[in-house]
């Protein structure tokens, strides 16, 4: 029994010392008492230590797939499984720009735009093989997606769920290189999407239930900056954390390229990229947390309302719109960009990867910086993501009104830094500001809305960049309008995460007793700022 009883003692201690990982930096007090903690309406654990550490982890492991796996590993191997490409007009020796280029870059250009693969009497590039296989991919994740919805947020089956479509996706990319043949990539990517999907659900909605686990389901309203604080800096941090593992991912691609066979060679990278996924399932089934949810937020038996029950809550349902224009922004200016610094531009390969660098590495020092901002300034999570928007808006201006004039360098790398902190603003900060409008017990279903139109807009950009590799001005056009129709929306749209956050039921009004409110006379902690 005394065995027994300090094990129990110790357990309470590591959730005592987890409590404080995130802090707020606004030096507030949050009782710690479970009967003030109860009444608050709270239902989750404190997480500890090691769980925060392994939610960044996971972070590091699946970030880079839709920003480097899928729109720049996948479509190179296509375009090394095929012949090679014809010589184009102007010879390999010169851009489509007139610049002098190695042949090398040109052939690496062309390849990915030659339409060389066949399917239904029409000709294929390999970019558009993979626009194909991303949105084939996409509506197949939608079945499975409306049906573990429902179940992500009943009982405690969520980590097999994701258990599952994490080992699927990892488990396509080992055999990439089976098959020398274009085609034959269409259900690899297909999975890949698609279980990146109802993965990224789960793990959305278990940053949800990290967020009520440090602060409450039930709070007051003087609480809320405090839920605001420890959000945006779990997702800022987890983001940062997947920029580091993009940077490996970008990084050992373009060093592949070196090598005379590069067929092989990417093939190695998407072994390397199935295991980095992979290790994710450490964070998966080391977390146990059920559903959490109150008893009237459990009230939908029917898993197609509780499926739509988004549509019922406009600020979160908002946030969908936001998300897919971001999502389109992003994928859109990157793979523009990308293509006309191959094929126009013809930087080198090592100038790529420094673009790449600069896109990755910067938000390691930005995001952190920008919750020091939001903290500085008392922004809310909108006003964040207006922040990103203007950052992005600018990119895509600047890029319209010179596209056609020769980039320097420096010029490049100057806007791949702001884009890259655009960019991890939107990842970090969208899904917090969903989750601000999420009713507890209903995170699994509006996350799952969240993965699925993210994936699409992320589709719907990489699309559109590489329907007119050649004309950047349509790229850096739409993007521009995307991202002026993203700003008129928060600022207009009456957009608020504390409005969300009320309508949700996470704020409620401070009870009074006899001898005062529920603070009075509560054991209180101040959270330290650093993590």
């Amino acid at each position: 029994m005394a065995e027994i009883s300090s094990q129990v003692q110790d357990d309470a201690k590591e959730r005592e010392e987890g409590r404080s990982v995130y802090g707020t930096g606004v030096g507030m007090k949050i009782p710690r008492e479970s009967e003030v903690w109860r009444g608050w309406g709270g239902t989750e654990e404190k997480p500890i230590k090691g769980e925060v550490f392994t939610w960044n982890f996971y972070g590091f492991c699946t970030y880079f797939i839709l920003t480097v796996l899928v729109p720049v590993v996948f479509p190179l191997i296509i375009s090394k499984a095929g012949p090679d490409p014809p010589e184009p007009p102007q010879g390999w020796l010169q851009s489509f720009k007139g610049l002098k280029c190695p042949q090398k870059e040109m052939q690496l250009y062309v390849g990915l735009a030659h339409r060389e693969i066949t399917a239904g009497g029409k000709g294929f590039s390999p970019l558009a093989w993979t626009s194909l296989s991303w949105i084939t991919g996409i509506i197949l994740s939608t079945p499975f997606l409306g049906v573990t919805a429902f179940y992500l947020d009943r009982g405690y089956g969520q980590q097999v769920v994701a258990g599952i479509a994490t080992g699927i996706g990892a488990l396509f990319c080992l055999p990439a290189g089976f098959f020398k043949k274009s085609g034959a990539f269409l259900p690899y990517i297909a999975a890949i999407v698609a279980a990146n999907a109802v993965a990224t659900a789960w793990n959305n909605r278990h940053l949800g239930l990290l967020i009520r686990g440090f602060t409450g389901s039930k709070i007051p309203k003087s609480q809320f900056p405090n839920r605001r604080s420890v959000g945006s800096k779990l997702s800022l941090y987890s983001t940062s954390a997947g920029c580091f593992g993009a940077v490996i991912m970008a990084s050992f691609t373009c060093l592949m390229l070196n090598h005379s066979d590069q067929f092989t060679a990417l093939w190695v990278v998407s072994i390397f990229s199935g295991l980095l996924w992979g290790l994710s399932l450490i964070h998966i089934f080391s977390t146990i947390r059920g559903s959490g949810g109150s008893d009237d937020t459990l009230d939908d038996s029917v898993p197609i309302v509780h499926v739509l029950s988004i549509f019922r809550f406009p600020h979160a349902a908002a946030t969908l719109a936001l998300n897919f224009l971001s999502s389109f922004m992003v994928i859109c200016i990157f793979g523009s960009t990308t293509l006309y610094a191959s094929g126009y531009l013809c930087l080198k390969s090592h100038n790529i990867l420094f673009l790449w660098l600069t896109y990755f590495l910067v938000p390691l020092i930005s995001l952190p910086l920008a919750h020091r901002l939001q903290q500085f300034m008392k922004l809310d999570t909108e006003k964040m993501l207006v922040l990103a928007f203007i950052l992005s808006t600018v990119t895509s201006a600047f890029g319209f009104y010179y596209r056609g004039g020769i980039w320097s360098k420096s010029f490049m790398l100057l806007f791949a830094a702001i884009q890259g902190t655009a960019s991890g603003l939107f990842h970090a900060l969208g899904i917090v500001l969903l989750l601000d409008c999420t009713p507890a017990g209903k995170e699994g279903a509006f996350c799952s809305w969240y993965s699925w139109v993210g994936a699409l807009g992320a589709c719907a950009g990489f699309t559109w960049a590489t329907a007119f590799p050649g004309s950047i001005s349509k790229a850096f056009g739409v993007s521009l309008c995307a991202g002026l129709v993203g700003m008129i929306l928060l600022i207009f749209g009456n957009i608020s995460s504390f409005k969300g956050a009320k309508s949700a039921g996470h704020i409620i009004k401070k009870h009074k007793t006899g001898a005062g409110d529920h603070f009075k006379g509560s054991e209180t902690s101040d959270i330290p700022n650093e993590a």
